[in-house]
């Protein structure tokens, strides 16, 4: 799809164990509803995911995340916004493709299940590969990087190499830092600010701070209670070239982006349509 910054992507968990809406959206009814909603605040895209990656956070079967996730993405199909299945498991991705969804993002970058390139690749689709130091049940207990914004470069480079090794399109790729996977509050901070050397791969960079941990240490809110420290880090994201946003709040966001990208302007990134 074109990715004109910035492009708001809406998150759906339908779980019952994610950290900031867990069990809110599990009902197909709640989260189909909620999309909508979000679909209608200006969300470009709707991510929707059946198994929490929350630091600590225990897999769940396939069969499990496919009955989480097919009648939402069946519900939505027609929302407007493009759907995109937040998953490292290439029977649900295929799955979800076939019901109508146009990114496969994957947390492990193709690393869990190599497979899932050529599947994106036959499939013609976008992806978002991005990086987690570990697995979400151990990625929190002591990230050490020699320096963070150097690791994670080269790590999104490599996944990104190894994806158009697997045939997909350069132009389909885009790329996640993973803001709290694996990186304590200075990793995710200097992340940011350094996000530049990120962008310099030349593929659009999604950033995903909302509601999470590290602005709760720092501001001390609760997860509810984070919205503004999440705008501050967007607008911070979005100076600094980050092109796609991963956000509960899209309404909220979509203004302070709209303010910032008046006051910054605004760079097109094209990649082919989906």
């Amino acid at each position: 799809m074109e990715v004109q910054r910035p492009l708001l992507m809406g998150v759906i968990n339908v779980t019952p164990d994610s950290f900031s809406d867990g069990g809110s959206f599990l009902d197909p009814e709640d989260a189909i509803a909620q999309g909508l909603r979000l679909a209608q605040e200006g969300a470009h895209v709707l991510d929707i995911g059946g198994e929490s990656t929350r630091p600590g956070a225990d897999p769940v079967s396939e069969d499990e995340e496919l009955w989480r996730v097919k009648p939402v993405l069946e519900g939505l199909v027609d929302s407007g916004a493009t759907l995109s299945i937040d998953t490292m498991k290439p029977g649900v991705a295929k799955a979800a493709l076939e019901l109508g969804a146009g990114i496969v993002n994957d947390v492990t970058a193709f690393r869990f299940a190599p497979e899932m390139a050529e599947l994106v690749a036959e499939a013609g689709v976008d992806c978002c590969l991005m990086h987690m130091l570990g697995e979400p049940r151990t990625m929190q207990l002591d990230p050490i990087y020699d320096d963070v914004v150097s690791d994670v470069k080269a790590f999104l480079e490599e996944r990104l190499a190894f994806a158009v090794d697997h045939g997909v399109d350069e132009e389909r790729v885009w790329l996640d830092p993973g803001i709290g996977f694996g990186k304590t509050i200075e990793h995710n901070l200097e992340l940011l600010r350094r996000l530049d050397e990120i962008v310099a791969i030349g593929r659009p960079v999604v950033i995903g701070t909302s509601r999470k941990s590290f602005l709760g240490k720092l501001t001390g809110r609760d997860v509810a209670e984070r919205l503004p420290a999440t705008i501050a880090t967007n607008v911070l994201a979005y100076e600094r070239g980050a092109a796609v946003f991963r956000v509960h709040d899209v309404a909220e966001v979509a203004d302070a982006l709209k303010v910032t990208a008046a006051t910054v302007g605004s760079a097109r990134w094209t990649s082919r349509s989906t």
